[in-house]
């Protein structure tokens, strides 16, 4: 399912139009990711929490020539699904 898809669902449930229920969504992801660049994590309950997470420096490898790469640490976004989901989905 893909962004348009979904945001047509929201207006299918909450009686929106689509554009209206585009705009949530919108504001939605944008607030989670203010949060998460705020190194805040976001908890919905029963869903799950997205969080940031630091990765360190470390040596890789080139799969072209074999010879060992530096790669630089970095932040990326992790997600812990909650018990409903986990639920759901088995």
């Amino acid at each position: 399912m893909r962004k348009p898809e979904l945001a047509a669902a929201i207006a299918d449930k909450a009686d929106l139009t689509k554009d209206q229920a585009n705009r949530v969504l919108n504001a939605v992801l944008e607030e989670i990711t203010n949060a998460l660049n705020r190194k805040d994590s976001v908890t919905l309950v029963g869903f799950g929490t997205f969080l940031q997470r630091h990765r360190g420096a470390r040596t890789g490898k080139n799969p072209q020539t074999g010879q060992p790469v530096q790669i630089k640490a970095s932040n990326t976004v992790a997600f812990k699904p909650g018990k409903s989901l986990k639920d759901a989905v088995n």
